[in-house]
């Protein structure tokens, strides 16, 4: 076998890095942006407003809203703060608000005008809540706000006397830092987070700091970049303090925050071990919000994608003991990550593999690999084909004792190359770390089960590697080598073969004589 065969089978040419993965795929990424797409921009809706009901269901005609626009810059100040408080209304809408049309009009430079009116804080108010509906549709809409100057007007109503109007400027922001990277790191840039963070005090009222969490969730979110180093340090301890809130939506929040934080390579994972907020992470495990909790095994599983020392810290908070509850979740999505979480713990070392095992997960785990939907199948052959990686000849040996290869083998049907590749590695992983009678137990095992014929037809496979581990597997442990039976073995002279008559099965006086 090459030197590069070698890496691909044997263990020493997997490292924990390799084996341990964070959230890449492309499917799930697919699905995390879509629910992100949902969550980082909100429009400021009104819950009653009899007016605003009116307006949902009139369309109002072009000439109209120029009108509108036109008073919006009258020099007669109720004019005026009618007229924007009737844009405010319009934007509220939950129906088609016609943010395109009064951009077209030219409303964002007379809103964002409005700002700066600091004798009139009715008028801010409105004219923020304009712009933050503004802001949170497209990324076109986002950036139109942007250009007209506002940023910078809203980091200073941050320090406005009014309260309504400093929580309706946090809004605003948190929708243009949630347009993306480029966005975020320009309002950071002008020191969206010292102002930010200062808001969160004992006296802050609860619906004014579910709006500050939220934004630090935007500030925190993308990873391609992520945020500057600097800014996640300052962050921290402000997610830190409120990780320890009994308010669900600040909690819920706040964990997703930790978990795009923990999402940024190994060096943030460290500050975040640093920051001393895993113990807490750990708890929320098994936190009564399945909201809660599913950000929570989010962020304790980006941490244990980490180094084997960062996963030990998980591990030493007592996290195990959370799993059997996970793993029988009711939401199906919480039991995939936690599978997931498991399958990074098992890429580590020898204790950290045996930790698992002595928490009595396995069992759970080849569950979720016999019976679970399709991608918690997939997260539990990982979980399996990392552990046969990793772990040493006992622990495999267990593996097979507790019946992992007839569910292991029957994802061979499936139409997943990655899952293919993942079962075949760990069949070859089990083979090669047996010998004797293990070695023919496990191969007696692959065989009654169909796993053979499976990995037999694999041989004739499009891809490649899938088409080599088969043949290998099949050459090393299930060649032909059947014993000879010396009644049906033709004898041998130097130069012929002689057939005895008698046992050539023919008739005739004499049978064939050659």
């Amino acid at each position: 076998m090459s030197d590069s065969r070698q890496l691909y089978f044997k263990n020493k040419g997997k490292d924990t890095d390799e084996l341990r993965r964070r959230r890449t795929e492309v499917t799930v990424e697919l699905r995390k942006n879509k629910r992100n797409e949902t969550l980082q921009k909100r429009r400021n809706v009104p819950q009653s407003d009899a007016t605003d009901d009116e307006a949902d269901k009139v369309s109002p005609a072009p000439a109209n809203l120029q009108q509108l626009v036109t008073q919006a810059t009258s020099e007669d100040p109720e004019v005026q703060y009618q007229a924007v408080t009737a844009v405010r209304k319009l934007l509220s809408s939950d129906r088609n608000p016609p943010i395109n049309p009064l951009i077209n009009c030219g409303i964002l430079p007379i809103l964002v005008n409005c700002l700066r009116t600091t004798s009139n804080p009715a008028l801010q108010f409105e004219a923020a809540w304009a712009l933050t509906n503004i802001a949170s549709g497209t990324s076109q809409q986002t950036q139109a706000v942007v250009a007209a100057g506002a940023v910078p007007l809203f980091l200073e109503l941050l320090s406005s006397p009014h309260q309504n109007v400093c929580e309706q400027a946090v809004w605003a922001l948190g929708n243009i830092i949630g347009d993306g990277p480029h966005l975020r790191d320009y309002v950071i840039s002008l020191g969206v987070v010292a102002p930010l963070l200062n808001f969160i005090e004992p006296n802050i009222p609860i619906t004014f700091l579910r709006n500050v969490t939220w934004v630090i969730v935007n500030l925190c979110r993308c990873k391609d970049p992520p945020p500057a180093v600097a800014t996640l340090k300052g962050i921290l301890p402000a997610l830190n303090v409120l990780v320890h809130h009994t308010d669900t939506s600040v909690l819920v929040d706040t964990v997703w925050a930790i978990s795009y934080v923990t999402d940024a390579g190994n060096d943030i994972i460290q500050m975040v071990v640093e920051s001393g907020v895993v113990p807490k992470l750990v708890s929320l495990l098994s936190h009564r919000d399945e909201k809660v909790q599913s950000a929570a095994v989010r962020a304790v599983g980006n941490i244990v994608t980490g180094t084997d020392e960062q996963t030990q810290t998980v591990l030493n908070c007592d996290a195990l003991k959370h799993f059997p509850a996970l793993l029988s979740h009711p939401k199906m999505k919480i039991c995939k990550e936690a599978v997931w979480f498991l399958s990074n713990v098992t890429a580590g070392n020898h204790a950290q593999v045996q930790a698992v095992i002595d928490a009595n997960l396995i069992p759970l785990i080849i569950h979720h690999l016999d019976k679970g939907e399709f991608q918690t199948q997939k997260e539990a052959a990982w979980a399996v084909s990392n552990m046969m990686i990793s772990g040493n000849k006992e622990q495999v040996a267990y593996l097979v004792n507790v019946g992992v290869i007839p569910p292991f083998c029957n994802l061979l049907n499936c139409k997943d190359a990655q899952v293919i590749q993942i079962v075949l590695d760990g069949i070859y992983n089990i083979l090669k770390m047996s010998s004797g009678d293990e070695t023919e137990k496990a191969c007696n095992i692959i065989e009654e089960c169909g796993g053979l014929d499976k990995i037999e037809s694999l041989q004739n496979h499009e891809n490649l590697d899938i088409y080599r581990i088969a043949f290998e597997i099949i050459e090393h442990y299930f060649s032909d080598e059947i014993d000879e039976d010396p009644d049906v073995v033709p004898d041998t002279t130097d130069s012929t073969f002689q057939f005895d008559a008698g046992n050539a099965g023919m008739p005739g006086e004499g049978g064939f004589n050659f």
